[in-house]
Formats: C-alpha cells, structure tokens, sequence
C-alpha cells in the first residue's frame, strides 16, 4: 500500500460523494418543464462548471460527460504513476468519442471539438491529425487499441468499442462481468437491430464472448450461446425490442457492483474502480434525465428514464 494509493483512494471516495447529482435529483431535474429549467437546476449542481443556460440538448449532455472528465483527469494526478494504464483504460471512453468523431469527420460530417484528456489521452494525438480512415486504423494498431480491423465507419466503430471492452477487463479484471456484459449487449444489438453482418465480426475479436455465438442464427440461440459473465446481461430478455431494459439492468449492476468496490480498503485500487464507475453512472444518470426533461410525453421516454433512475 503506497502513500500515493492511499492519497488517491481519499481523493476517489470525495470525488464519488461530492461530484454526483444522485437518483432523487436526477429525477427532478427529469421533470423539469423545459430544458432551461433542467439547466438551472444543474447550474446549482456539481456539473455547474461545465455548463451554460444557452445549451441546446446534445451540448449540455456533452458538458455533462466533460465534467466528469474533468473529474477523472483530476483524479489521474493523485494516482501514482503506475495507475495511469488502468485509469485510461477505464475513462477510454473520452478517447472513443473522439476517434468516433474523427471517423465521422473524414466521412464527411462537420469537425467537431475534441474532449481535452490531458494524460488520460493514448493514440488520439495521433489520429487526431489523421487524414483518411487508413491512417487512422495504423495509429491505432501501433497503440493499446489496437488494428479494429473495420473497413468502414460503422465497422471502425465497432470494432473500437469491443477493443475497449477488452482493455477494461484487461486492466481491471475486478470488471470483467460488466465488460462481458457491455459485449454482449453491443453485438446483439448489432447483429439483430442495426443487421450488422455477422461475418465482419469474427470471434477472435470479441474474447469475452467465446466462441459458439458466431454461429447462432437467431436471438435466443445467440443468448443461450453465450458464456455465464456475459449471458447474464441477457437474461430474461425475449427478443432485440427488449434490449433497452437489458441496457437499463446492465447500468443498474454498474452501480451496484461500484458501490461495493467503492467500500473497499482506501490503498486497494478497488477503491478507484469504483468510483469512475460511480461517476460514470451519474453521468449516464443525468443525459436521460436531460432527455426526459426535453421529450417528455414521448412514447417510451418516462420508461427509459425511470429504469435509468
């Protein structure tokens, strides 16, 4: 146990109790009246810093994420030098939205500001200066991401985000079942929503999901193929419609198992997995509640908000 967990221990455990809105606030702010209502509630909240009462929708919700950044960045400089690996593997999120919206880019969507990772960046300084998609595939294959192997956006996409499954339960093993979970979760969706081809994803690119799901043909097959620490985001699910509520339960299980990471000895890294899983699902808490406030009456919108709440 060195000085430097200890500190960041400390640090993990007031950032989870301080820098979090909570469920009974983001249910209020859901039920705000309109979206500058939702904002001046937030602008008396933890997440002030990053907004403004100008916001339209998808800007607050990504002043929300920035905000927890911002958090995690902060947290990264109590940590000793040694857990810089977990860190950015756990926050590699930031990372993806930035390769996503560069992918985006050169397909032709409008540029758009990057998320400042500081030391939490890896490949992005990079591929941020990558001029087509195959540029962008060598920066990542010479990092921990590595090659996503995707010829197309939408390939590239899904590939990084399985890629970053990997490095969680790599780095943090104490999460292996969530990043199973979230595989789980992103394949069914792929293969049986989006129609995603089932020969682009090979099994060697997906470890945390075995082997037998590749030659399963319909949804039930697929969730009976899958092995125990992933199939249990699936469980009860009947059919691709329901996906939503797995979604929701898979949330659910991240705070749970947070919390109880959360209690761990204050030099045990424990302590630190929990709480960016903390913030992580304080953050997701409070986009819906953001989107509730705005679509309010909406079929399906009070359902989502109230399994993510």
């Amino acid at each position: 146990m060195s000085v430097a967990w200890v500190a960041g221990g400390v640090r993990a455990r007031l950032l989870a109790a301080e820098r979090c809105l909570g469920t009974d606030a983001a249910g209020r702010l859901a039920a705000s009246a309109s979206l500058q209502d939702a904002l001046v509630m937030l602008g008396r909240s933890p997440y002030r810093r990053e907004l403004g009462l100008e916001l339209g929708l998808a800007e607050a919700q990504r002043a929300v994420a920035a905000k927890t950044l911002l958090d995690l960045r902060l947290l990264a400089g109590w940590l000793p030098g040694d857990a810089l690996g977990l860190l950015r593997a756990l926050a590699a999120w930031y990372e993806l939205a930035n390769l996503e919206d560069r992918i985006a880019y050169l397909a032709g969507a409008p540029l758009r500001q990057p998320f400042e990772l500081g030391s939490l960046a890896l490949a992005w300084p990079r591929a941020a200066g990558a001029q087509t998609l195959e540029e962008l595939r060598q920066a990542l294959a010479a990092s921990a991401w590595g090659d996503p192997a995707g010829e197309t956006p939408a390939g590239l996409g899904v590939g990084l985000r399985l890629a970053w499954a990997r490095r969680a339960a790599d780095e943090a093993p104490e999460v292996r079942a969530l990043a199973a979970g979230a595989c789980a979760l992103l394949v069914a969706r792929e293969l049986f929503v989006v129609g995603f081809p089932v020969e682009t994803l090979a099994p060697a690119a997906v470890p945390l999901l075995g082997q037998r799901w590749a030659e399963a043909v319909t949804f039930a097959r697929f969730v009976e193929a899958l092995p125990g620490d992933a199939g249990w985001a699936l469980a009860g699910i009947e059919g691709p419609e329901e996906l939503w509520r797995a979604e929701a339960r898979w949330w659910d299980r991240c705070e749970e198992h947070g919390q109880a990471l959360l209690r761990a000895g204050l030099g045990s890294r424990s302590v630190v997995i929990g709480a960016v899983t903390l913030l992580a699902c304080d953050a997701h808490r409070v986009v819906t509640a953001l989107e509730a406030a705005v679509r309010r009456g909406l079929r399906g919108v009070q359902e989502v908000l109230d399994a993510a709440v």
